[in-house]
C-alpha cells in the first residue's frame, strides 16, 4: 500500500504543482489586466479634468487595490491606451504583456517627399515619434480634370471692392470665395451664373472640391482635409515684410532664403485658407514668386493644392 501510495504522490504531485502554477499564472495576468484598465479609466479622467493628454503616469490618480503590480515598460499610447510589459505581480515574474506597442511612429522631415494612393506629398508638419499623424501638402495641384470631376469646375475667384465682395461663377469656371462681408451683393437677374458667396469655409464650393477629392483619393487614415493656412506659411520660411505701394506702406508675406522652393511654382498661384485673412474683401493665394497675395483684385486664377492630415500608419502601408 505504501508503495502505491509513493507512486501516486510521485504522479499526482506534478500534476497538482502544474494546476496551481496556471492559477496563480491566469490570477497575475487577470491583475495585470486589472491594473492597466485602471491606468486608461485614469488618463480618461485626466483628460476629462485637463483637457490635455497626460506626458507620464505620474501624473495619474491610479484607483487599485489589488495585488501589487510593477512594470518595467509601462507606457501611454496616443489613442489613450495603455501598454505593459515586463511586469511582475507581488514580486513574480510575468510573461504577459497588457494592450500593444502603438507609440512609436516614424518621424518625418519638413520637405520629405512620400507618395499616398499614388499621389505625391510634402511634408509640411511633423514632430516626434509619439505624433501618430503628419500633415501633407499635395506636390501639385489638382488637374483640370478632377476639378471638373469632383467640384463641377469650381477653380476661380472674383472679388469686387467697395460693400460688395462676390463669388460668382463666370463661364461655368468660378464661384469658391468663401470668406467674404456678410453684405457681400448677389443679383441673380443681371448675372444668373453667380453664386452667392458665402461667409465661412464650411460652406464654400472650395470645401465642396476638397471634401468630394478626398473622399476618392484618400482611403484610409484621414483626420483633416483643407488648404494651407497662414501660419503653417510662416512656420515653413515665409516672412512679413514692408513693401511701398503708390498709396501706402503695407506688410506682406512673402519667402525668404529659406523657404523652400516646393512651396511655389512659376507656373501657377494657389489658394490658401482666405478666412484667416484680417479682411473680409481680400483673398489669399501664394503666387509664382514665392508671395502671399493678399488682395481684392477683380478676377483671379488660381489652382488647389488640398493639404491632408494623415495618420503615419496609413502613409506606411
Amino acid at each position: 500500500v505504501l508503495v502505491i501510495l509513493a507512486i501516486l504522490a510521485l504522479i499526482v504531485t506534478p500534476l497538482v504543482l502544474n494546476i496551481i502554477k496556471k492559477a496563480r499564472t491566469a490570477a497575475d495576468k487577470r491583475s495585470i489586466d486589472a491594473y492597466g484598465r485602471s491606468i486608461e479609466l485614469a488618463v480618461a479622467d485626466y483628460l476629462l479634468e485637463n483637457g490635455t493628454f497626460p506626458t507620464s503616469i505620474d501624473q495619474l490618480t491610479i484607483e487599485y487595490s489589488g495585488d501589487r503590480v510593477e512594470c518595467s515598460t509601462t507606457q501611454l499610447n496616443d489613442d489613450s491606451s495603455v501598454y505593459l510589459n515586463g511586469c511582475t505581480v507581488s514580486g513574480r515574474n510575468v510573461d504577459y504583456t497588457y494592450g500593444e506597442d502603438n507609440k512609436t511612429h516614424a518621424i518625418y522631415s519638413i520637405g520629405d517627399k512620400v507618395t499616398y494612393n499614388g499621389a505625391d506629398y510634402y511634408v509640411i508638419k511633423d514632430s516626434t515619434s509619439r505624433e501618430s499623424s503628419v500633415t501633407l501638402l499635395k506636390a501639385e495641384p489638382l488637374t483640370t480634370e478632377e476639378v471638373n470631376q469632383y467640384g463641377s469646375g469650381f477653380v476661380n475667384m472674383h472679388n469686387t471692392f467697395g460693400d460688395r465682395g462676390e463669388a460668382y461663377n463666370r463661364n461655368g469656371y468660378g464661384g469658391i470665395a468663401y470668406y467674404t462681408s456678410e453684405t457681400c451683393g448677389y443679383d441673380a437677374n443681371n448675372y444668373p451664373n453667380h453664386t452667392k458667396c458665402v461667409t465661412n469655409y464650411s460652406e464654400s464650393d472650395i470645401k465642396k472640391l476638397v471634401d468630394a477629392w478626398v473622399n476618392e483619393n484618400v482611403t484610409s487614415g484621414l483626420k483633416e482635409a483643407r488648404l494651407l493656412k497662414r501660419d503653417e506659411l510662416e512656420a515653413l520660411g515665409f516672412e512679413w515684410v514692408n513693401v511701398s505701394t503708390s498709396e501706402d506702406v503695407e506688410m506682406v508675406l512673402k519667402k525668404t532664403e529659406n523657404t523652400p522652393s516646393w512651396l511655389y511654382n512659376d507656373d501657377y498661384w494657389y489658394w490658401t485658407m482666405s478666412q484667416f485673412n484680417d479682411d473680409a474683401f481680400k483673398v489669399w493665394s501664394v503666387n509664382y514668386s514665392g508671395s502671399l497675395n493678399s488682395s481684392s483684385v477683380d478676377y483671379r486664377d488660381g489652382l488647389v493644392r488640398p493639404v491632408i492630415v494623415l495618420s503615419k500608419s496609413a502613409l506606411s502601408n
